[in-house]
This record gives structure tokens, C-alpha cells and sequence, in this order.
């Protein structure tokens, strides 16, 4: 028996879980967290559609919350078997286990509602990590049959495709594919032959600009802000967006290329995710270790502060503008992102870019559609400031990276499962791989269940 089961993930950019089931090994693919709106939190508290316990393996594809965030819960209801991930992924994981228990309480405490997981949790999670590099195959399942290798995805630091063979039949869970080519990492793995796949889909019906294009996008929005005196508020994601956005602001900055204004990281998650990607720089594609075998360091250089505490956030008002503040949470709820917004937006002056995607319903969202006016922190703000989105940022693939990653793969694919993103971006590229390349896909819904031949 060969069974896919699709729990989260599935018409939806949030909750990656997927349960593969090899006659009687159960292997649990990502546990991430449903995120986005109140009813998305919600479902983050109902039980798991199967038993945590009867679990053998998880394996992670990369540390975004949406993909580990569940892990914790997923230990505390019944799970005490192995996790298995690339070395970067379970430090990552680390990190973004740490901040998001320390949120989870503010938040518990705020609203008086019952904590998702604890402390304990958390740290017995951790010590279930065994990890592997990419390329070198290792076995697991009660007979040793079933093959495991990680891919690199390209996605962020220690992102891995997991391809997965037994019995002569190999299926590939993509988790998130990156956007190409990185000033960080290296290109996605070619894959060259599999019979299923499961595959991202958030930037299915869409494009993004070139290299070229985002970043004289960026040093534009920079030189017209610095020549407004305006203060440039840019969300980031705290994995790989930040770094990514660190390397090319490094590259404008020591080439002369923006006015040298006051640059703050004003984000203890990201401010710790960088430590990790400094530690594994053997990750990094060869261009970028080249330049810090020629003593750069990628994510450090002159008028970059970074602003772990409060304290330090509060100081980053006190400068005078033009500046650039770099803050976590692209989707605009997270508290320090919040402020900077309530305090900046209504003046024209500023500008806000955002470097990837956002969510819908998400305050980011709102924004770069437009909005006049937000609700912040139970203010209502007018918009005035400039807002720009800047896609060609994101670390994911976009809709032609997509199709070329599959038209790659040799003939027969069995199936290709689209999943993890908005039903209109899944179905777009599912409608590309199907019409254009003749394979057959499936957009899964929440709970499905497929038989694998």
C-alpha cells in the first residue's frame, strides 16, 4: 500500500502536512503552521487528523513557520519518534521555534487564550533531530526498504526537496522551490526523473522581474526616498529575504551606488537567523563565498545596525530621516513592523516596499492593493507614503521557474499534486503543466487521499 494524504498545505499557502503511508511505515511530511486569519490560527488548536503517536518519521523540507510550526504540538499530542532535516534546517528551526513560543505567550497572555504548546515541547522537539547533507541517500523504515536523499530546493538556507523511493517508486515533495539565480545560494536541483511529485504553487499565475530589475527597483526607492528625506520601511522575511536583502544593500552600499543613510535591522528573528546562515556559509553558492573569502562579510557593513531589543527599536525614531528600516513580518501584523508603520505611512514623504509575497487578508496585502486607509493596532491610518511591491524578491519560484523545473524531469511522471498556494495560483500552473507539457496534475483539497500506483 502506497497512500497520500493531503492535511494542510493543500489550496493554501500555510500548513504543509502530508502524510505518506508505505504499507507500514507512516512518514509525515512538514507539520507547519496554518497561518493568515483568526479562523486560520484556529485550526492550528484542532487535534491532527491522525494519531501523533502512530507517526514513525517527519521529515522537514525547510524552517519556515508554515512548514515547522506544528512541530512542537505535533510532540506535545502523542509524536516522540525522529525528525529528519538538513543540519541548517534544525538550527533554523531552533531559532524560529524560539520566537515563535515567545510570541505565543505575549499573545496567550493578551487574549487570555490556552497556549498551543510549551517550553518543554519545544526543547524535546529539538533533541528528535537527526539531519543529513544534501545528495547522500540513508535509509529508515522498520525493514530499512524505504531511500531517502535530500535535494537542495534553493529556497533558503538548508531548504530540501525530499525524494523518497521504495519499491520502485520515487515521489518528490518539493517543499518550496527558490527564485533563480541567488546572490546567496545555489540554483534548485535538477530533478531528473521521478513518478510524482508534490509541488509548490505561490507564485503559480505570476512572474516576477529580473535579477536586474529588483535591484535597481530597490535603488531607486532608496535614492528617490533619501533625495524626499523620507524614512523606507521594508518588511522581510527574517529567513533568507533578510539575507538576501543584506547582500545586494552591501553591494549598493560599498559600490557607492545609495546615499550613505542610516540602515537598521530592526528584528531579533532575523538578526538571529543571520547568525545561522554565517555559521554554514559552506551552503552558500561559489560567487557569494568568493566574496567572503576576499574578507566581505555579506551581512555587515557601514550604517547597518542591528536592533535586537526593544530599547534599540525604540532608538531607531530618534534618527533623523532619510533612513531604511528593515523589520520582520511581511504580512504587517508582527509588533515592531506595526509601529514603524503607524508611525510612517500617513507621510508622504516615506515609502514602504515589500519584497515578496503577502498574504491575503494580510495587512501587507491591503497595502500594495492599494488601501487608502489600515487599521493598525486599532488605529485607523491614512496611506499616504509611497508603496511599492518589489516581487522579484521572493525566494520563490515564480510561474515560468515552475514549469521549467518540471520540464526538465524525463518522461512518464504519473502525477504532479499542486500544492501550497492560493487555488488560483495552483490551478494556473497546473493548467500550464498539463496543457503545455502534457503531464497530468492534481490540485488536491484540504483531506484527499490518493492511492500512489
Amino acid at each position: 500500500m502506497k497512500k497520500l494524504s493531503f492535511f494542510g498545505g493543500a489550496k493554501t499557502v500555510t500548513g504543509a502536512n502530508y502524510l505518506l503511508e508505505l504499507d507500514d511505515t507512516k512518514i509525515l511530511i512538514d507539520c507547519g503552521m496554518f497561518q493568515g486569519d483568526r479562523y486560520a490560527e484556529e485550526r492550528n488548536h484542532e487535534p491532527f487528523p491522525y494519531d501523533p503517536s502512530s507517526i514513525d518519521y517527519v521529515c522537514i523540507t525547510h524552517a519556515h513557520a508554515d512548514h515547522i510550526g506544528r512541530l512542537p504540538k505535533l510532540h506535545k499530542d502523542g509524536f516522540h519518534n525522529t525528525i529528519i532535516s538538513t543540519p541548517p534546517t534544525h538550527d533554523l528551526t531552533a531559532v524560529m521555534l524560539d520566537d515563535a513560543l515567545r510570541i505565543m505567550k505575549h499573545e496567550c497572555e493578551q487574549h487570555n487564550t490556552p497556549d498551543l504548546y510549551g517550553e518543554t515541547d519545544v526543547k524535546h522537539t529539538l533533541t528528535l533531530f537527526k539531519t543529513h547533507p544534501y545528495n547522500e541517500p540513508f535509509k529508515i523504515g522498520k525493514n530499512n526498504d524505504i531511500s531517502i536523499t535530500f535535494r537542495d530546493a534553493g529556497h533558503i538556507l538548508g531548504s530540501a526537496m525530499i525524494e523518497i523511493e521504495y519499491q520502485g517508486t520515487r515521489i518528490v515533495f518539493t517543499g518550496d522551490l527558490g527564485n533563480h539565480p541567488s546572490p546567496l545560494l545555489d540554483d534548485t536541483y535538477h530533478l531528473l526523473e521521478t513518478d510524482y511529485v508534490v509541488m509548490e504553487s505561490v507564485y503559480g499565475n505570476r512572474l516576477h522581474e529580473s535579477h536586474a530589475e529588483r535591484k535597481t527597483a530597490l535603488e531607486r526607492a532608496i535614492e528617490n526616498t533619501a533625495a524626499k528625506k523620507g524614512a523606507l520601511i521594508m518588511p522581510v522575511f527574517a529567513l533568507e529575504r533578510t539575507q538576501e536583502v543584506l547582500a545586494e544593500l552591501n553591494e549598493l552600499v560599498e559600490n557607492s551606488r545609495i546615499p550613505r543613510i542610516p540602515i537598521f535591522l530592526d528584528s531579533p528573528l532575523a538578526i538571529h537567523a543571520t547568525a545561522v546562515y554565517k555559521k554554514y556559509e559552506n551552503y552558500f553558492n561559489k560567487d557569494a563565498q568568493k566574496i567572503i573569502q576576499s574578507g566581505d562579510d555579506l551581512f555587515q557593513f557601514p550604517g547597518l545596525t542591528f536592533s535586537e531589543t526593544h530599547e534599540e527599536s525604540k532608538k531607531i525614531n530618534d534618527i533623523p530621516s532619510p533612513k531604511i528600516i528593515m523589520a520582520g513580518n511581511p504580512h504587517g501584523y508582527g509588533s515592531r513592523i506595526a509601529h514603524h508603520f503607524l508611525r510612517y505611512l500617513p507621510h508622504e514623504k516615506n515609502t514602504a516596499v515589500f519584497v515578496g509575497y503577502a498574504r491575503v487578508s494580510s495587512l501587507g496585502r491591503r497595502l500594495t492593493d492599494g488601501a487608502k486607509e489600515v487599521n493598525i493596532l486599532g488605529h485607523a491610518i491614512p496611506v499616504r507614503a509611497e508603496i511599492i511591491n518589489i516581487s522579484g524578491y521572493s525566494s520563490h519560484a515564480d510561474q515560468a521557474q515552475l514549469r521549467t523545473f518540471v520540464s526538465r524531469i524525463k518522461k512518464p511522471i504519473k502525477n504532479i499534486f499542486v500544492a501550497m498556494g492560493e487555488p488560483e495560483s495552483s490551478e494556473s500552473i497546473a493548467r500550464v503543466i498539463r496543457d503545455e507539457l502534457g503531464i497530468k496534475t492534481t490540485v488536491p483539497n484540504l483531506g484527499d487521499v490518493v492511492e500512489l500506483e
